[in-house]
């Protein structure tokens, strides 16, 4: 028997991780994390630690379904350039079905300069290019329906962000409803500006919603999401670890202890392990376990794909986690 297929919808970047001394590290109440940084216009820096790797929530979802061993393929836009070939060539190796990635002649692929400070803190700066533009008359149900009778082309979508391109997500959650395909969302910030009134429709129809707690709070935080989706919304709370709301059940995960390097991809690790033991388990506790592991993996490496667990973890490893 096969195992469950996942389609993975969203953004593919090539990702520069800088870490420098030279930035100044300043507490504010207004930063997500409650800290700045700052360094001088003119001034030149040194840099502590460059890395390069592959990123986008839609790639790094893949190689957690991928490793969990599940059979996940991933649909992104890039340029026609040398970025996109490394992105693919690491999805290959990775295993990932790359046959549905879109290729744009006039943008580029999209490229983050991460910059990092000496405690792991971030600031992201993105060029998206391409992959604002997803087109959604070449997603594969509008030519491959007829080869696949159902007109499914996975067991489930992972849906990441679109650029706020609301065309293409209604053209997802059209195709998922029509095919019976539960939908898994992690909604870029683009799509979360549209606010709670515009996306409560898409919300009630996901199986699986998964955001952070800043992200959550911008919709009415866990009182007017928790009971929206039809299998669980998941709340991530940086150090303080996860909240998962599975009907009337609560379940609370802190965070493992860890040196955290890096939180880019932290999400995406979060999210994807705990879908992807949803599939494998129809277990909420299992999945929160997973999903903490998953995501501690890649706070402690460098680039968001390199702590990725290379397998399903183990009872034993699962047994780390306390849920209460």
């Amino acid at each position: 028997m096969k195992a469950p297929s996942v389609l993975c919808i969203g953004g593919a970047t090539q990702d520069v991780f800088i870490r420098s001394k030279a930035l100044e590290e300043h507490h504010d109440e207004q930063s997500a994390d409650g800290i700045a940084a700052c360094f001088l216009m003119g001034s030149k820096m040194s840099i502590d630690e460059l890395t390069f790797s592959t990123g986008g929530g839609a790639t790094n979802a893949a190689v957690t379904f991928n490793r969990f061993g599940l059979r996940a393929s991933c649909l992104s836009r890039v340029g026609e350039d040398p970025t996109a070939d490394q992105i693919v060539d690491d999805l290959v190796e990775n295993n990932v079905d790359v046959h549905f990635m879109q290729y744009d002649k006039k943008e580029k692929t999209g490229y983050s300069v991460i910059l990092l400070s000496g405690t792991g803190h971030r600031a992201i700066f993105t060029h998206r290019g391409a992959g604002q533009k997803i087109n959604s008359t070449e997603f594969p149900w509008h030519h491959w329906s007829k080869k696949i009778g159902s007109g499914r082309v996975s067991d489930w979508i992972y849906l990441t962000s679109l650029g706020g391109d609301m065309k293409a997500l209604n053209d997802i959650f059209e195709h998922a409803q029509k095919t019976k395909t539960p939908i898994a969302w992690n909604p870029g910030n683009q799509e979360l500006a549209k606010g709670f009134k515009i996306l409560k429709p898409f919300i009630e129809k996901t199986a699986i919603l998964s955001l952070n707690s800043e992200e959550a709070q911008l919709l009415g935080g866990m009182s007017a999401l928790g009971h929206l989706p039809t299998h669980a919304f998941l709340m991530t709370e940086g150090g303080k670890g996860a909240t998962v709301r599975c009907g009337k059940q609560t379940l609370r995960a802190p965070a493992l202890k860890a040196k955290r390097v890096n939180t880019t991809g932290a999400g995406d690790a979060f999210g994807s392990a705990f879908v992807a033991t949803w599939i494998k388990t129809s277990e909420p506790r299992t999945a929160l376990a997973a999903a903490m592991l998953n995501a501690t993996g890649v706070i402690t490496h460098m680039g968001a794909k390199a702590g990725i667990l290379k397998k399903y973890p183990s009872d034993k490893e699962l047994k780390r986690v306390q849920i209460k």
